[in-house]
């Protein structure tokens, strides 16, 4: 990354219209209209695929009907040319796709196992649990994981780390990165760092992370944490609507992300107490309620376990209930050593 201090994005240099899928690629719109989206903001497609039809209607003021029409007609045009699924694909299609899907690995090999190879792209990767359990240091180490090459657990690619709880230490980043064998200083230029002040600064934030992740060739976006600034804002019971609300519209925006980007997302969720846990059972669960528990493709409960920690895959289309111990390190996340006496 070529950096400098012109501007507050002067730093990273956009694509071409041609990389980034330009609207203007709508050939058969009106130019009145092309230049009306992309004076409020809807550059490319896929600006137009994750913001969905109703932000395009409220941004643009052209109505929903006109809406809908522009949102279809972009998503057929990248289906045409692959960056989407078809609408109507073949089982065995989608079986063979997914056995090349990119995944990211935590740098444990009892964690990638649960998770079947590694964060997923894609997908929405969510682990919550209580201080101290790793979801923090489980993100630094990805950070520098997604950038190996793909034969040695990583993608090749950066990373986009939005910070709302002031968690993010490039001091880490340099630790792990010296313990693998990494040059601190490249892998600190392929992370992306921003920082949320409150729930609509988060929401502003990932409204324009789209050309940063074009531009920068982000394959993993990270959440630390997803939920906290909206926990501090939307106190009671008289807020709790609106809070879901806003929440239900911030994780399907994160889910169009990773789909139209075709990048792994990783969130981190704080924990509430659980009243009706009984013996045996788990006395914590996710914040976020139903919302997140629906949105989240794999969701990992972490604890502590003496020195180590453990992490259980609670939720899964396609894995089973399952835990695997982990232990943090100089490099991050990585196995317990063995004890050899």
């Amino acid at each position: 990354m070529n950096h400098s201090v012109d501007s507050e994005y002067s730093s990273f240099n956009p694509k071409s219209n041609k990389d980034s899928l330009s609207i203007d690629l709508l050939s058969d719109l009106p130019i009145e209209l092309l230049s009306q989206l992309k004076e409020v903001g809807f550059l490319s497609l896929k600006d137009v695929i994750i913001e969905g039809p109703l932000e395009l209607s409220t941004r643009s003021g052209i109505s929903m009907d006109d809406s809908n029409f522009i949102y279809n007609q972009a998503i057929t045009f990248l289906e045409d040319i692959g960056v989407m699924e078809m609408r109507f694909t073949p089982a065995t299609t989608l079986y063979d796709k997914r056995k090349r899907i990119g995944r990211i690995s935590t740098g444990s090999q009892n964690f990638d196992k649960l998770l079947g190879g590694g964060i997923e792209t894609n997908a929405i990767t969510e682990v919550y649990g209580e201080f101290g359990t790793g979801k923090t240091q489980l993100c630094h180490t990805a950070c520098v994981m997604v950038q190996q090459i793909c034969s040695q657990g990583g993608l090749d690619g950066g990373a986009l780390y939005i910070d709302t709880e002031n968690t993010f230490r490039p001091e880490r980043i340099e630790t792990i990165s010296k313990a693998r064998h990494q040059n601190p200083i490249q892998i600190l230029d392929n992370i992306v760092v921003a920082k949320a002040y409150s729930s609509s600064h988060q929401e502003l934030i990932l409204s324009e992370s789209s050309r940063i992740i074009e531009s920068q060739n982000i394959k993993l976006l990270i959440f630390d944490s997803a939920i906290s600034l909206y926990r501090s804002e939307f106190l009671g019971l008289s807020s709790l609507s609106l809070r879901q609300q806003r929440l239900n519209k911030l994780v399907h925006s994160i889910m169009r992300i990773a789909q139209t980007h075709q990048i792994a997302v990783l969130l981190t969720n704080q924990v509430q107490s659980s009243p009706e846990a009984g013996f045996g059972n788990i006395s914590s669960k996710a914040a976020g309620g139903n919302i997140f528990a629906h949105s989240s493709t794999y969701r990992i409960f972490l604890r502590k376990s003496n020195r180590n920690r453990i992490a259980r895959m609670v939720d899964s289309p396609n894995h089973p209930e399952s835990e695997a111990l982990f232990s943090i390190g100089e490099s991050g996340i990585t196995d317990p050593q063995r004890n050899n006496s």
